[in-house]
């Protein structure tokens, strides 16, 4: 399948049309795994399925990915997880974007590769080149708001080195894919939350900042549920 993106180099902008074949969502990608481990705990108190090894991987299906300023959603207990995403075109040329891996949290509690199907992938339409950001990779930064009945939350918030770096992460996902990654694109796994608990929001936005090269990468979506007939 094929995206329409916006590529934005230290030069300028222009489009890019970028083929895709495989998609993948990290999972529990911190760079301290103790943190990671109690916040598995929490998970597992709350009755949610967790698994047993960490990094984690799901593949997600290709037609899950989206650009768009709205998605319809299943039931009323949905919320977005802010990420980094790649786009792998080869390993020597990786575009960069922001989105949101939307979760259904009550299919999460089953089954989550499952639960990573029904939602979009939600991704930013403008990406920069990998190489532009690598040397200052950990101080690049990301949060997110969450709007619900018109209040406004912030959600998540901090750097990437708390994260996976792209090398790091394209090294795990390798370990999992046979065959080379030309085509993917890899979203990295989030930071946790700001609040004590998920907020099933009606609006999430994000967004990736770059304070060296003085540039920043917004998306936002509405959550709209199909609560427009009885079941």
């Amino acid at each position: 399948m094929d995206i329409d993106l916006t590529l934005e180099t230290k030069e300028g902008r222009r489009p890019l049309l970028f083929h895709y074949t495989k998609m993948v969502n990290a999972g529990f990608t911190g760079k301290n795994q103790e943190e990671v481990r109690h916040h598995l705990t929490e998970l597992a108190e709350k009755g949610i399925e967790v698994p047993d090894t960490t990094p984690t991987l799901y593949p997600v299906v290709i037609r899950a990915l989206s650009t768009d300023s709205a998605m319809e959603v299943f039931g009323d207990e949905t919320s977005g997880e802010l990420e980094y995403v790649l786009f792998v075109k080869s390993e020597d040329e990786v575009y960069v974007g922001v989105g949101s891996d939307h979760t259904d949290r009550n299919l999460e509690e089953f089954h989550i590769p499952r639960s990573k199907q029904i939602c979009p992938n939600i991704a930013s339409k403008t990406v920069w080149p990998l190489d532009e950001i690598k040397a200052h990779w950990d101080s690049l930064t990301m949060r997110c708001s969450v709007l619900k009945a018109g209040e406004s939350t912030l959600y998540q918030e901090g750097e990437l080195g708390l994260l996976l770096n792209p090398s790091e992460l394209i090294t795990f996902v390798k370990e999992k894919i046979e065959g080379p990654l030309d085509g993917t694109i890899i979203y990295s796994g989030t930071f946790k939350m700001l609040t004590d608990d998920f907020i099933f929001a009606d609006h999430f936005s994000g967004e990736l900042v770059d304070n060296k090269l003085n540039r920043r990468i917004k998306f936002s979506y509405d959550v709209v549920p199909l609560n427009y007939m009885k079941i």
